[in-house]
């Protein structure tokens, strides 16, 4: 009996100390996290405009406060990479005193080395399925931006066999490559005419994201929407829609287009 006791007491124990370190760790790493650092970035000095090539003086370093978490879903460039943005033309203009983002800046000429060139160094390039309707009716093309959204089926929370669907915006702002085997500066039809029609669609993402989206793909149906060339904001909430939210939300929706359209 002593030893049984001793043997619960010793696993009790042992438990505590786990919840103890767990709370401990995920306390640390909140911390670290939420606290703000100085990170070091590339800003221009100048106005540029698309196609123009960067120069050394187009650029400054620049210190900024932030916290480890929102740098880590930034596209803005390191000033520890500005040897490799040098000489490389805008894709975008640029107006003085915004700091350099991964979009502000062509792809490298795919003389260079086939569309692994195309690349560019800490992204990854994930093809998905699309059709005429996920894809904007063919009409995404290379060098587009779009964001990534998904609609799944699970079941529903009350418990019973009923399936529930879910739509949500997975990922915002996100570099089309290649639609089909066309991307940019290179045409594989060998007939050399333009093919408006494909059938996959390929994104640039960074390595954490490659598998959220491919585990999407599988579970579910992707679909793309296409981007304004020039806007490039983030939206922080995009909350997910299923019925009941749709049909609450829809007086919401209408009023919400309703302002946007007296602006324009």
């Amino acid at each position: 009996m002593k030893q049984k006791m001793l043997l619960l007491l010793a696993v009790l124990f042992g438990f505590v100390a786990f919840v103890m370190s767990y709370s401990y760790l995920k306390a640390e790493r909140k911390k670290i996290y939420s606290e703000t650092e100085t990170f070091y970035l590339i800003q221009m000095t100048k106005n540029k405009s698309a196609g123009e090539e960067l120069l050394k003086e187009d650029v400054r370093k620049i210190a900024i406060k932030r916290t480890r978490r929102d740098m880590e879903s930034s596209r803005e460039i390191p000033w520890s990479s500005v040897n490799n943005v040098i000489g490389r033309k805008l894709e975008n203009s640029i107006v003085a005193g915004k700091t350099l983002q991964d979009n502000d800046l062509q792809l490298i000429s795919q003389r260079n080395g086939g569309f692994t060139s195309v690349v560019r160094k800490g992204y990854r390039a994930v093809s998905i399925p699309v059709d005429t309707t996920s894809s904007v009716n063919n009409l995404i093309q290379p060098q587009d931006n779009v964001d990534v959204i998904g609609t799944f089926r699970f079941p529903d929370l009350k418990g019973d066999s009923a399936l529930d669907t879910v739509t949500m915006t997975i990922l915002q702002n996100v570099k089309v490559l290649a639609v089909g085997s066309r991307y940019s500066g290179y045409q594989a039809d060998p007939e050399g005419g333009v093919r408006n029609s494909y059938g996959t669609v390929t994104l640039m993402l960074l390595p954490h994201e490659v598998e959220m989206v491919v585990f999407a793909s599988q579970k579910g149906r992707l679909s793309l929407s296409l981007r304004n060339y020039g806007e490039t904001e983030i939206i922080s909430e995009t909350p997910s829609v299923d019925f009941r939210k749709l049909e609450k939300q829809l007086p919401n929706y209408n009023r919400i287009r309703e302002q946007n359209q007296k602006r324009y």
